[in-house]
């Protein structure tokens, strides 16, 4: 075949293949979605309040395993920084709003701190296990 009678049939094998889709494929968005339902995160799920200076929890302690995910869900009035003394250690920028969420794993097991920085205040302290 000449160059020129392939060319019709290459542009139909195209559109043929970016027809299929697979099992991992997304929905379209044009796609009726299913209702949302809301999955509860796994691991560790800190929830922060900072408000007037107050801060909640301060002290706290919690377990966690080793890579496990922990979440901290923060609700704050002022911007501030979350230090997370752990291996690796993570720092997270809090502003002053609503429904912020910071998450990282401890690789080595240990006494993790999660500390705010401008508040001073020692958030948590979570006993990471093997």
């Amino acid at each position: 075949m000449t160059k020129r009678a392939l060319a019709p049939l290459m542009v139909i094998l195209a559109f043929v293949a970016g027809c299929g889709g697979t099992k991992d494929s997304q929905p379209s968005s044009s796609a009726p979605q299913q209702p949302s339902q809301q999955q509860a995160p796994t691991g560790l799920v800190v929830d922060i309040t900072i408000s007037g200076g107050n801060v909640t929890p301060t002290n706290g302690e919690f377990k966690a395993k080793v890579r496990e995910p922990i979440q901290l869900r923060v609700n704050s009035d002022v911007a501030d920084e979350l230090h997370v003394h752990s291996v690796p250690d993570h720092t997270f920028p809090v502003k002053a709003r609503q429904g912020q969420t910071f998450q990282f794993t401890a690789e080595v097991p240990g006494r993790v701190e999660v500390e705010l920085h401008e508040l001073d205040r020692t958030v948590a302290t979570i006993q990471v296990q093997q």
